[in-house]
């Protein structure tokens, strides 16, 4: 029998994490006054009606005009904010590519169905203002979402939009079968049915063939967390999806994302070249 309530609690493995979150909230307070300081940040941008759904978008380090990535912060679809995540927009900002970092309403305000089309209006929003398609990249909750954006058929939202809009998505620690989270505590505020679960997995979509999907987690994660990337890896790459695996070597739930940071990091030069992936598809 697999305990479901230890597996997914990360913040219990890592009992460290109050110093991690601190950490995050020091380093991202520090990145907003270093872009606003550079002119290089907006901040509380609304895509839509409720007061959560805003982004905080960071300018390229250069000034110039460049690609666009969203970011969608994790928290089990209840919990944090993007303001806890601004510096996670360091790394591309280095190498050229403006950085949106998306908010959400929460469960249980909220369902995971709400928030999928909310992040979805948020990708229609970067589109509308820049006229290019989107490479999502998203932390737990927000692999998920990232996930759901790239299996996303746009056309059905809006006429005007590319089929593809989000081509691309890199999945950090990411939830792709929710079905384990229905009987575990936090489900409280999930409020899934199993048939909820089912629908809101993206492992269960009609996988999105001729695009990419990068799935990445932690090596010293739970043994479900682990099987969460390669079961989308898995099925997604068998059915003409681009997909990667990666566990990062010494790397647990929280500090996985570190890298994020870093614009010299093989994950940043990862998401550049699916971001260059993303900019060819408009070709």
């Amino acid at each position: 029998m697999i305990d479901y309530e230890a597996e997914y609690n990360n913040r219990a493995r890592v009992p460290e994490h109050p110093e991690i979150f601190a950490r995050w909230t020091k380093e991202a307070a520090a990145y907003r006054a270093e872009a606003t300081d550079r002119g290089g940040a907006e901040l509380g941008l609304a895509y839509g009606a409720s007061p959560r759904q805003i982004i905080d978008l960071f300018g390229p380090a250069s000034g110039r005009a460049g690609p666009v990535a969203l970011f969608i912060h994790g928290g089990y679809w209840r919990s944090l904010e993007p303001a806890l995540f601004s510096h996670m927009a360091r790394g591309l900002n280095g190498r050229g590519a403006a950085v949106a970092v998306a908010g959400y309403d929460l469960c249980p305000q909220v369902t995971i169905t709400d928030i999928i089309a909310q992040v979805r209006q948020a990708c229609l929003y970067l589109w509308r203002r820049f006229g290019a398609r989107v490479m999502g990249y998203g932390h737990s909750a927000g692999g998920q979402l990232g996930a759901a954006m790239v299996a996303t058929d746009w056309k059905r939202l809006d006429a005007a939009a590319p089929a593809d809009l989000a081509p691309a998505g890199y999945a950090i620690s990411g939830l792709f079968d929710l079905i384990p989270l229905v009987g575990i505590s936090m489900n409280q505020d999930l409020r899934l049915s199993a048939d909820d679960a089912q629908a809101v997995s993206p492992i269960n979509w009609p996988a999105p063939r001729g695009r990419a999907l990068d799935a990445v987690v932690g090596a010293l994660e739970s043994s479900e967390f682990l099987r969460q990337s390669r079961i989308i890896v898995e099925a997604w790459g068998k059915a003409g999806v681009e997909t990667r695996y990666q566990a990062v070597a010494g790397a647990n739930h929280f500090t996985v994302t570190d890298a994020l940071t870093d614009p010299d990091s093989a994950m940043v030069a990862r998401l550049m070249a699916l971001i260059e992936r993303t900019r060819a598809a408009v070709a």
